[in-house]
């Protein structure tokens, strides 16, 4: 751990072919201080990275909750949080119920084991605009924090608009991408639980700045996301910014895309950052292979361990 507090780790959708004990094993040889847990209900997946079950929430109990500990601790890595990233606001009742009563479980499961952090994504009727999906956004949300205010458990909202396909064209499947509407967020639910799983690489690619937010939403700032994005500029000028993100961007390891990491730590130490930063692999490059994957963790954890200043030992 650094000496500033923050803790690095990774985001365990990246090794779904692995036991979570196998996961926990893999961070403590590399050198990670932390995991990010998956927790979606066990079932076929309906997109990339989703559908990892490194946890099952469905029924935990206290017993599960101190094995999982217990796991964490002889392996000697911590939880930063579960995540869960489905579309609460799906216009589909049945998908979004899902999602929600989900949700609900794992935030109770955060509380069982201690960990006191889940992240998920806000969700979206993409095919309204965000004034429309506000009402429904209040009814669904403010219960979920009201529990998660209840367990003592924070929520991180990540910014990922969720726009990469024609089927989630024209809004994307999450509100919570901008600035503008986590101040919209946060006014209507001014709970200091509800914050941000900020990711810096999603503001990069809608051409947004992505250190200065920080500044602003410091005391909504519950978790981070290590991922980079690489702009193509070439491709940008021949489709344009209403043309599908992936024609124009790709997701990257950290220190191979335009996130400026240097100031981007910067302003983590500036606000007095003192979470979890955790690697989200999503580089179709490292993918082919488990041994590509593992490859990933090692060179994220290469690159981010410069930026987070180490206790030096004790005599």
């Amino acid at each position: 751990m650094g000496e500033d507090g923050m803790r690095l780790g990774f985001v365990s959708a990246i090794l779904p072919d692995l036991s979570l004990e196998q996961v926990l094993r893999t961070a403590a040889d590399i050198g990670y201080d932390c995991v990010e847990l998956m927790c979606w209900p066990p079932s076929v997946a309906d997109r990339r990275y989703a559908g990892v079950t490194h946890l099952d929430v469905g029924e935990f109990t206290p017993a599960d909750a101190e094995r999982v500990r217990s796991l964490a601790a002889a392996a000697g890595i911590g939880i930063s949080g579960l995540g869960y990233y489905p579309n609460p606001l799906a216009p589909q009742a049945t998908e979004s119920a899902t999602a929600v009563r989900h949700l609900g479980q794992v935030i109770r499961a955060a509380a069982l084991l201690g960990v006191g952090q889940v992240n998920t994504f806000v969700g979206r009727d993409w095919t309204r605009s965000v004034d429309d999906n506000w009402p429904r956004f209040l009814e669904v949300w403010r219960p979920l924090v009201d529990l998660a205010e209840e367990q003592g458990v924070n929520i991180g909202i990540e910014n990922c608009p969720m726009l990469f396909s024609r089927d989630e064209w024209p809004g994307g499947k999450n509100l919570a991408s901008s600035p503008a509407i986590w101040r919209r967020m946060f006014s209507d639910i001014p709970s200091r639980r509800f914050g941000l799983n900020y990711d810096p690489s999603h503001l990069v690619w809608q051409q947004m700045d992505c250190v200065h937010p920080l500044l602003e939403f410091a005391d909504r700032i519950h978790h981070v996301h290590a991922k980079d994005a690489r702009i193509d500029r070439d491709r940008l000028d021949a489709v344009g910014i209403l043309a599908s993100p992936l024609e124009y961007h790709a997701p990257v390891l950290p220190g191979l895309g335009d996130v400026p990491w240097s100031r981007f730590f910067a302003m983590l130490h500036r606000i007095g950052y003192r979470g979890p930063v955790c690697v989200e692999v999503e580089d179709r490059a490292f993918e082919d292979s488990l041994a590509g994957r593992q490859a990933a963790l090692r060179q994220s954890h290469t690159f981010l361990r410069n930026f987070l200043v180490r206790r030096p030992s004790q005599p």
